[in-house]
């Protein structure tokens, strides 16, 4: 080894190559663009039956994602801080970014820059439309964006090293790539509660009971025949099913008799199943059931510590892996700033923080420079 190439190794922390990393087996984003035939996980078709026509998803997502969208910024760099509130195709940037890492476990924020190369919007990509492009030890080199039977490659960094695309990912032990979404766990249960959803409506368009069954009794053995039988089933189908013809009263003839089959309250009481999928729903995008309106201790304790729980356990971790995966990936315009959320501006948090702040108030062994430090204010004098 030359002595620049081991200056160069000493100075990047000892040397040596990074360790390759492969597409993991059990992704369910790891077949996306390979046109397989057998594809593990339909994002398009979930999210159609999740977010689209369930409503106890629907508001979940809502919950999560307008709540990391609208939580107060910290003082920042005004310039960073108007990449921020600047909407992404009309809409906000974080929370279009909150809404892609909760459902598909990844977000793609793609910078655009003027003529000097400094960064003038950042726009959320679909995640759906853009896979990884391994280089030769498997590390991304570029991400293809598609649409239809069109591909863009963005490289991952400029020609002047700077980076083009901020990927967010959530944790996924068995992926090196894609992030794992909470909609891929939330849809089993999605599939029972609008499966129950289903029942209860075709319950109710035939009065909320089962119809029974005609019964042909005669002398002989002889049945109807195939035209008799249809005829019946036609003129039953017509006439008496159906909401319309609910209660219609019915006139036999020829041996017939009607036999009612009766179902019992629990066999038609869908309420607990729904109730339970409705819970699982909720626990798979974090939030409280409480907050979603299901039946419960719905006390105002109850729920302002729901509320509390909501913002600690979901909001704030999603937050701070947006920010901080956005601050790293403008850290090159932006070194000296941090992308944070404001707690003392937080009304569900309010209580949490009056009590830190009379803590610290009180402990007379600390500097006033500590106890900022631990407020999270800036130090005495700073401009930040």
């Amino acid at each position: 080894m030359s002595f620049l190439s081991s200056l160069t190794s000493a100075f990047k922390g000892g040397g040596g190559s990074r360790v390759p990393v492969a597409r993991g087996f059990v992704s369910p984003w790891a077949t996306a663009f390979e046109g397989s035939a057998r594809r593990p996980f339909d994002y398009g078709a979930s999210l159609r039956e999740a977010f689209v026509e369930n409503p106890v998803a629907q508001r979940a997502v809502r919950i999560v994602a307008e709540g990391v969208g609208s939580a107060p910024l910290a003082q920042s760099d005004p310039k960073l801080a108007a990449l921020l509130i600047a909407p992404s195709a009309g809409q906000s940037l974080v929370e279009t970014l909150a809404l892609h890492l909760l459902l598909h476990g990844n977000a793609y924020c793609q910078i655009a820059k003027d003529a000097s190369g400094r960064p003038i919007e950042l726009y959320a990509l679909r995640p759906e439309r853009v896979s990884v492009v391994p280089g030769d030890d498997g590390w991304p080199s570029a991400y293809a964006y598609r649409l239809a039977d069109r591909t863009l490659t963005i490289p991952l960094e400029d020609d002047g090293g700077w980076p083009n695309i901020i990927h967010l990912k959530s944790l996924h032990p068995g992926d090196d790539h894609y992030g794992a979404g909470c909609l891929s766990a939330a849809r089993q249960a999605v599939a029972i509660h609008n499966a129950a959803s289903e029942w209860n409506r075709a319950l109710l368009a035939n009065s909320a009971r089962p119809s029974g069954a005609l019964i042909h009794a005669t002398d002989d053995s002889g049945g109807l025949s195939s035209d008799q039988f249809d005829r019946l089933k036609a003129e039953l189908e017509q006439a008496f099913s159906g909401k319309p013809n609910a209660g219609r009263p019915m006139l036999l003839e020829g041996g017939l008799s009607w036999q009612s089959m009766a179902m019992s309250p629990a066999d038609m009481d869908f309420a607990t199943l729904k109730e339970a999928a409705a819970r699982d729903i909720a626990l798979a995008f974090g939030v409280p059931p409480m907050l979603l309106g299901l039946p419960g201790d719905n006390t105002y304790a109850n729920y302002r510590e729901a509320n509390r729980a909501l913002w600690r356990l979901t909001l704030l971790p999603l937050a701070a892996k947006i920010l901080g995966g956005l601050t790293d990936g403008l850290s090159p315009w932006f070194n000296n700033t941090a992308l944070a959320v404001d707690l003392d501006r937080i009304p569900a948090l309010s209580e949490d923080r009056e009590r830190l702040w009379s803590q610290v108030s009180e402990a007379s062994f600390l500097t006033d420079a500590e106890k900022r430090e631990m407020l999270g204010l800036p130090a005495e004098g700073s401009t930040t």
